[in-house]
């Protein structure tokens, strides 16, 4: 085996299956993660993303209201472009970068998020960063237009 080549099905009528499904699962991350940003973003819009400027200003983001709004702004926006496939790289790195932030931010509580730790943000951030790796995949607007970051 040279590294490159598939490992050997042991259930080998398993194979036309795995080439259909294979090119769905980038899908399912894409959306995926898509999704959880887009509903975290869109919670915050009923009482305001200002409403949350103390919060910002308790972990050091001055002005809260506008690092509140800009991240409102960024997950509902990148939630909706990954669903979609749009533009895709752009807005999984701007998500990437964000779970970066607070990554460090709650990175002295620890690793477990039950204390508020970096666990969740670690973990969106990598795959928000993977998606921008690899793009939309065969299954978005971005291959469908025929456009790509």
């Amino acid at each position: 085996m040279d590294g490159t080549s598939e490992p050997k099905l042991i259930v080998a009528s398993l194979g036309p299956f795995y080439e259909r499904a294979i090119p769905l699962s980038w899908l399912i991350v894409r959306v995926t993660t898509g999704w959880l940003l887009l509903v975290h973003g869109w919670t915050k819009l009923p009482s305001g993303p200002a409403s949350f400027a103390t919060a910002y200003e308790g972990l050091g983001f001055y002005p809260g209201a506008a690092w509140a709004w800009c991240s409102t702004i960024l997950e509902v926006s990148a939630g909706l472009a990954l669903i979609l496939g749009l533009l895709t790289r752009f807005f999984a790195a701007a998500a990437a970068v964000e779970m970066a932030i607070i990554t460090l931010v709650y990175w002295k509580n620890g690793f477990s998020w039950l204390h508020r730790g970096y666990e969740f943000t670690l973990m969106w951030g990598l795959i928000c960063f993977a998606i921008a790796l690899r793009g939309g995949g065969p299954y978005s607007l971005d291959r469908k237009l025929g456009i790509q970051l």
